[in-house]
């Protein structure tokens, strides 16, 4: 009888324990749904990563953690490329003017080393965005794949 008494006793114990950790992982949930709405994809990002090392047995929790996760991820690249891309324009514009200055100052045969250097330098700085909004488009490609998966 006593080891029975023993036994409900540690599995009460254990159902409220587990009980209050799956409030606990609710409430960082909470909170990290909070931070992306008000767009503070740093803690979101954070808060994600504490219930997925706190809460490891919290299942429900953390594949709605995970989602949440790909909804950060994916805001988060979608401004970078707006950023990105806004960038890009400009530095063509730049490249552009540039090109056809170099090519006037080329046919007056007064083209300097400096332009020619720093066109060149446009023309790095051009490529080097063209590529990263390339990464940041197949990274939100991907993200959207993954969130179709899990539907």
């Amino acid at each position: 009888m006593r080891q029975l008494l023993t036994l409900l006793t540690a599995g009460a114990l254990f159902a409220a324990c587990a009980s209050d950790k799956q409030k606990a992982a609710e409430a960082w949930l909470e909170e990290a749904t909070a931070a992306y709405e008000q767009a503070d994809f740093d803690k979101a990002t954070a808060l994600i990563d504490s219930i997925r090392t706190a809460f490891p047995n919290a299942i429900d929790i953390r594949r709605q953690a995970l989602k949440l996760h790909q909804d950060v991820e994916l805001k988060r690249a979608q401004q970078e490329l707006a950023a990105t891309d806004s960038l890009l324009q400009s530095v063509q514009h730049d490249m552009d003017y540039q090109q056809e200055k170099v090519n006037r100052d080329k046919q007056a045969l007064r083209a300097t080393p400096e332009e020619l250097t720093m066109l060149t330098q446009t023309r790095i700085r051009r490529d080097s965005l063209r590529t990263q909004c390339e990464v940041l488009g197949a990274k939100i490609r991907y993200i959207h794949k993954k969130q179709k998966e899990m539907k």
